[in-house]
């Protein structure tokens, strides 16, 4: 089978839930309206509760709020006192009397259900009222003959409006029902090793919890379930990653003259993890496919270094590299912190951004397509039609998710198959590189070059303020340089605006004139980058701004930086703020000012940011804290969505999952053996049919 269509034995876990026993149209859509839209569906939705209905002789000793299943006899009906008051039913079971309570019910009804000296089955939760014992709208009232229907063990399912447990019960029995048995896909060896069920006995052991411990996530069912989203996700990664590698891309050997140049100009030594890099990414570059790369390193790693070193790796080889960077004000940084690294090299570096017009713009684009431009640092202006390279052999994008799929791919269309790297300053929990980023090689930087002294990090009541202005007038004086973050209020930018507006007119009457600056998300263009020179230049000693400083702003003599109302920020962000000090040899101090009382969450986020600024640890942390999607911005993060596996609480199961992907593949990259086969029903169970596209055009 050569990609082809949904293979037959997946056809009735694709058909139309309306074939299921109970689910009739109105439910369908309610289900749907859920993202539940086919069998397959259903046996994903898993109960996550379990209500134990053994049947036991008394209710006596039973805990108050316990689901009870007991047999009775029918005594006496107690009707409503008054308007509003319960009607009681009182019955005897093999060890006391208790009450079955109704509100809002019909004596007839009542007196049809449960006839005085009948014998009923009655199942539901027994409360103490008064001493009392009671149960409240029981679940069940059934003849003892029609009991044996209770399941001893019943699951509860997630709900949506318009379906009942019953019904959603009924829906998953049936889809159940048409499970077929599937050959397996996992590698036996692990298959044994974890001691999971098949396919189908997992999935029906799943729907069939005889316990709470049927319903955790670390019951054997559940995660060989897990186990096969993530593998079909890794998959699907992998074959990306393959299908990459196999588009035709360039052998790009440096001579290593440019790199022995800058390196001997450096006042420091590279560290391990900078030179690991930098082999790993050579020898992408030398090698003829396309090398997709991400590089991933703390707040003041050396990421700029590797990338630079990359970039002359492409002008030894006679070709041209790009850097691009999502903002102006980092474009501009890129080419301040490149271009003496680049003078040692003898090297012509330039930038192009929205800015350049007209006679300017043209004499770049010719001197680009003629080759004497060899590294360019650019904006997204780099992606316009008329902009040509001669030779195009590498792209470093900077800061991953402000850049789609989409730019990366019109990127690589502008030289022949360009190389790609990726940089990224977010310490990406391992994890979620996994998830999101599993189509890539990874290179890690997790040393700080030397030379770097640690940031204090210091937490203030907000009602410090005046002792904070104290010690910033103390520092300006001595020269130094201070941010001072403004908190970001969620609802309006406007907000945000004003918030920073007073805290700089507050700031500039305290500290003087002309010392004081100030940028903001609403100012033109214009406006900001010339506040932000100032501040680069010194001619500013503090500046207040709002988080539109997070990221890569560079300013070495910038040794305090105060972050109003911290609490309101998520780790990452303050990680990422605080990274902004600390740049220089002189001791840097970060101090989060809290409004107290702080909540629990806010509390541990800051505690930990003082104990700690190793990124990955705060990482982790953060989405400990948070949940995936939060960590990346659901929006835009291109996270998978799982119904049974979970990113943050399986981490150990995915990376098996990696691994099994890429090893399934390199032995069978095809897909043919029996396993490939199999593997490819799990693609279509999983409805990876982008992955059957990729393997069928392989």
């Amino acid at each position: 089978m050569s990609g082809g269509g949904r293979p037959e034995i997946l056809f009735p876990l694709f058909a139309d839930l309306t074939g299921l026993e109970g689910v009739g149209p109105k439910t369908a859509q309610a289900l749907e309206k859920a993202g539940i839209a086919t069998p397959r569906d259903l046996l994903f939705t898993l109960p996550y509760a379990v209500v134990d209905r053994r049947r036991r002789e008394t209710v006596q000793g039973a805990a108050p709020n316990q689901v009870v299943t007991v047999e009775v006899e029918v005594g006496r009906h107690v009707p409503a006192a008054r308007k509003g008051r319960p009607y009681r039913v009182e019955v005897t079971d093999a060890g006391t009397t208790f009450q079955l309570v109704f509100f809002h019910a019909r004596e007839d009804w009542l007196m049809r259900q449960l006839p005085p000296g009948a014998r009923r089955v009655v199942s539901g939760k027994l409360e103490l009222f008064d001493g009392v014992a009671q149960i409240v709208h029981p679940d069940h009232m059934l003849l003892p003959h029609e009991a044996e229907a209770i399941p001893e063990f019943e699951p509860v399912y997630p709900l949506t409006a318009g379906v009942s447990q019953r019904v959603m019960g009924r829906a998953a029995a049936g889809a159940l029902h048409r499970a077929p048995e599937l050959a397996e896909w996992i590698d036996p060896a692990l298959l044994a090793r974890e001691g999971w069920p098949r396919w189908r006995e997992a999935v029906e052991a799943a729907h069939a919890p005889e316990g709470l411990g049927d319903v955790s996530p670390d019951a054997r069912a559940r995660q060989r379930l897990a186990y096969d989203e993530f593998l079909a996700h890794q998959l699907t990664l992998a074959l990306a990653r393959a299908a990459a590698r196999r588009a035709k891309g360039v052998a790009t050997v440096g001579t290593g003259a440019l790199k022995a140049r800058v390196l001997k100009a450096l006042p420091y030594e590279m560290t391990g993890a900078q030179a690991r890099a930098v082999a790993e990414i050579e020898a992408d570059m030398a090698d003829p496919t396309r090398m997709n790369r991400l590089l991933q390193g703390d707040v003041g790693s050396g990421k700029t270094l590797v990338a630079f070193l990359a970039l002359l790796t492409a002008v030894e080889a006679g070709g041209q590299g790009v850097i691009m960077a999502p903002t102006e004000i980092l474009a501009r940084q890129h080419l301040e912190s490149l271009g003496p690294l680049a003078e040692d090299a003898h090297v012509v570096i330039e930038i192009l951004t929205g800015r350049d017009k007209g006679k300017e713009r043209a004499a770049k684009l010719a001197a680009l397509a003629a080759g004497d431009i060899r590294i360019l640092v650019g904006t997204h202006a780099v992606f316009q039609g008329d902009v040509a390279f001669h030779d195009l052999r590498l792209a470093v994008i900077d800061e991953q998710h402000r850049f789609g799929v989409a730019q990366r791919m019109e990127l690589g269309a502008k030289g022949q198959a360009a190389d790609v790297l990726v940089m990224t300053a977010t310490p990406i929990p391992r994890s979620l590189s996994l998830a999101q980023y599993g189509h890539m090689d990874l290179s890690v930087l997790d040393e700080k070059p030397p030379g770097r002294t640690p940031v204090k990090t210091a937490l203030v009541s907000a009602g410090r303020l005046d002792e904070v202005v104290a010690h910033l007038r103390t520092a300006v004086a001595e020269g130094r340089q201070a941010y001072w973050v403004c908190p970001l209020v969620e609802e309006s930018e406007v907000v945000d605006m004003t918030a920073a507006e007073e805290r700089f007119k507050q700031l500039r009457a305290a500290l003087g004139e002309g010392v004081v600056g100030l940028v903001h998300g609403q100012m033109p263009h214009a406006e900001k980058d010339a506040a932000m020179a100032r501040f680069v230049a010194g001619e500013t000693k503090v500046l207040v701004a709002t988080t539109v400083i997070e990221v890569g702003v560079n300013v070495p003599n910038a040794t305090i930086m105060v972050i109003e109302r911290a609490e309101s920020f998520g780790l990452a962000q303050l990680h990422q703020l605080r990274g902004r000090v600390g740049r220089g040899a002189g001791a840097s101090t970060c101090l989060l000012m809290y409004q107290p009382p702080l909540s629990e969450g806010g509390k541990r986020r800051l505690e930990i940011l003082r104990e700690t600024d190793d990124g990955f640890r705060i990482s982790e942390e953060d989405l400990a804290m948070r949940g995936a999607g939060d960590v990346i911005g659901t929006a835009q993060s291109g996270l998978p969505v799982f119904r049974i596996a979970n990113v943050e609480r399986q981490t150990g199961l995915l990376a098996t999952a990696q691994r099994d992907a890429r090893a399934l593949l390199e032995a069978d990259p095809r897909l043919t053996s029996p396993r490939g086969e199999a593997a490819r029903v799990l693609l279509w169970l999983m409805e990876q049919d982008k992955a059957i596209r990729l393997i069928s055009v392989g």
